[in-house]
């Protein structure tokens, strides 16, 4: 292994790492020293308000894709972002792996795994691309830093699933460009939308509270109304 691809493996990822970490403490230091407003709304769940089963409801609402109207009506869209997501974070635990647990992926079952999920993401992420740059909706909604992240994103599953392998000793272009976009990925990431994933619990928290003391969540099934009999 050369110098450069053991310093973009190491030293380099800590570095990025150490920068998104100190960004991220900055970030909720900022969101924590802000309260929230008060409600102004009288409580209406009929006397069966109860604010953590609101809230955990509300933070679970990621896993439960009946619950939002887009997602109910085209289960492929969500089974897309769920690949999409499982990609990321399979990229993510890889880029801990080959430095510091190379050994594991010795095991051919575990290199498939992680090509499956990287694929699959490379994959999401071309239609994601396609879907940006042809729907109108999509497109009048866009900002370049959506463009860029997902551009960028699923050319970093192209170069995490040709990685997977660690044959370094067969050439280390790959790797190298793996973990350098990594490293970028960790420097920009606190200051693009896709830090998004920051945001959620604190917005679903709030929303959780919000909607449970309104009595809409958990939401609940509607009745179905009886018909007369005679």
């Amino acid at each position: 292994m050369s110098e450069a691809l053991h310093f973009a493996e190491d030293k380099l990822q800590i570095i990025a790492l150490s920068f998104m970490a100190v960004v991220y403490i900055v970030k909720i230091r900022w969101i924590l020293s802000h309260k929230a407003g008060k409600e102004r709304q009288a409580p209406s769940s009929g006397g069966k308000e109860v604010p953590s089963v609101a809230i955990i409801y509300s933070l679970a609402n990621i896993a439960m894709p009946w619950t939002m109207e887009s997602t109910r009506k085209n289960p492929l869209f969500y089974a897309q972002f769920v690949l999409f997501h499982l990609g990321v974070t399979a990229a993510i635990i890889l880029s801990f792996i080959i430095p510091y647990g190379a050994g594991l992926l010795e095991s051919n079952l575990i290199v498939l795994i992680f090509q499956i999920f990287t694929g699959a993401a490379f994959v999401v992420g071309i239609l994601r691309i396609i879907r940006r740059l042809t729907n109108k909706y999509i497109k009048a909604i866009s900002t370049p830093d959506d463009y860029f992240s997902l551009i960028l994103l699923t050319v970093w599953f192209f170069f995490a699933f040709w990685s997977v392998p660690n044959n370094y000793q067969q050439g280390e272009t790959i790797l190298l460009t793996y973990f350098w976009l990594t490293a970028f990925f960790l420097v920009y990431v606190p200051f693009s939308k896709i830090s998004h994933y920051l945001y959620y619990p604190f917005t679903r928290y709030y929303l959780g509270k919000t909607m449970g003391r309104r009595g809409v969540y958990p939401m609940k099934k509607p009745v179905k109304p009886q018909t007369a009999t005679n």
